[in-house]
Formats: C-alpha cells, sequence, structure tokens
C-alpha cells in the first residue's frame, strides 16, 4: 500500500445508542464511512448476544452503504442465505466457527454476497493458506471476540503483517481488515502493519461528541499509519 492509498473505516453498531440507530448510522454515513459493520453474536460461539436477522433488515433499509455481516456465530452456514437476503453485501464467518470452511465460503460466493473469513487472535495465520483464493476480506480479531469496549491485544500486528505479506506475495486481492480495540490512539500501528480496512465501534460511537468528530479523528490517524508503511515490492 501507498502512502496515498485510501484505507477503510468500517463503524461496528456494536456500540451504537441502539435507541437512536438509524441516526447514528446515518451519521456514519454522512461523516464519510465506508461501510458499517454488523457484528451478529449467537450466546454460543461466543459468549453474548446481540442482534439477529430483523435488525440487520432495518439495518439495510437505514443505508446505502455496504453492510458488513460479521457472524460469530456455531456453524455459520445454517443462516448464510437468509442474511444475504436481509441484506449482506459482506458475510464473514470464522475459521473456527465453520466446520467445513471451503464449503461455506463458497456458499457465499454463491449466494451473491463478497466473501470474508475471520481469525481469532489465538488462530495463527497458516489456517487461511487453503482458502486465500476464495476471500475478499480477511478480518483479524484484535480482541477476544463477544463484547465491545475490551484493549487490543498488541501481538495481532505481527499477525496483520505476516496476512499482509501472505496476501501480497500469493497475489491475492483480499482486503485486510482489523477489528478490536482500535481507537486514534493505535489505528496508525495497526494500518502501518498492514490493514487496509479498520472496524470500530466504541471510538466511533462513544468517545467523542459526535460521530463526524470520531471519523476525523480515526481518518487523521489512519492517514499517518498509511503513510509509515512500506510500498509493497
Amino acid at each position: 500500500m501507498s502512502p496515498s492509498t485510501t484505507v477503510r473505516l468500517s463503524p461496528s453498531i456494536l456500540a451504537a445508542d441502539f435507541t437512536r440507530l438509524g441516526e447514528q448510522i446515518a451519521a456514519a454515513e454522512a461523516a464519510g464511512a465506508d461501510a458499517i459493520h454488523v457484528d451478529i453474536m449467537d450466546g454460543i460461539f461466543v459468549p453474548n448476544i446481540s442482534i439477529g436477522l430483523p435488525v440487520v433488515a432495518a439495518v439495510r433499509r437505514a443505508t446505502h452503504l455496504p453492510l458488513d455481516v460479521h457472524l460469530m456465530i456455531d456453524r455459520p452456514e445454517r443462516y448464510l442465505a437468509e442474511f444475504a437476503e436481509a441484506g449482506a453485501s459482506w458475510l464473514t464467518v470464522h475459521v473456527e466457527g465453520a466446520l467445513h470452511l471451503h464449503r461455506t465460503l463458497t456458499q457465499i460466493r454463491a449466494l451473491g454476497a463478497r466473501v470474508g473469513v475471520t481469525l481469532n487472535p489465538a488462530t495463527p495465520p497458516g489456517a487461511l493458506v487453503e482458502v486465500l483464493p476464495l476471500v475478499d476480506i480477511v478480518l483479524v480479531m484484535t480482541v477476544n471476540p463477544g463484547f465491545g469496549g475490551q484493549e487490543f491485544i498488541e501481538s495481532q500486528l505481527a499477525k496483520i503483517a505476516a496476512l499482509r505479506a501472505l496476501i501480497d506475495g500469493g497475489g491475492y486481492q483480499a482486503a485486510l481488515s482489523a477489528d478490536g480495540g482500535i481507537g486514534p490512539e493505535n489505528v496508525a500501528q495497526v494500518v502501518a502493519a498492514g490493514a487496509d480496512t479498520i472496524v470500530a465501534g466504541s471510538a466511533i460511537f462513544n468517545e467523542h461528541e459526535s460521530v463526524a468528530a470520531a471519523v476525523a479523528a480515526m481518518r487523521g490517524a489512519m492517514a499517518a499509519g498509511a503513510a509509515q508503511r512500506a510500498p509493497v515490492q
């Protein structure tokens, strides 16, 4: 990535005020967000329950932005068609939650959605070697999934760098995203390590007077990180 490359920002509505969800999504879109990140949790794969299909459908009606739907659920293949029908633009599943990962990723493609795959903090980059040709986005969890507002796990910077090298070295076209504990204070490091898409929840919806101010703060730090990154050889 050259310093001029734009890093994409995907605000996570897990941190939004659900009494004002439509308003906050509209504010994120107006501020220049590139997508809306929607975390689906089932209380089985992760120790929390979040939202489901009706909320995804409502979010789809509330914005023109792509919906990046992150399925933190056990056996996600059971619900791929339903989430695609509800309006998911991207469907991202976990290496650890999909028993037959190759089949699940090809099902997502067949549904017309973009294909995403996620690694938990303890899962090494090599887990993706066999499926990288199939995916549009690789998501690195920089916290243990299940709850917003957690502290960033520093060791994941090395994983992001390793995945950047793996993607670029193989000539793959997948975007590289990072999610968890990311804000203006550390996003430059994440981008410099190789991420080209940033998911942020609390930093967008909880830590500034306005969503627009939060997005601007993130954009500035992201640009600084892009400038620090060595160009691909």
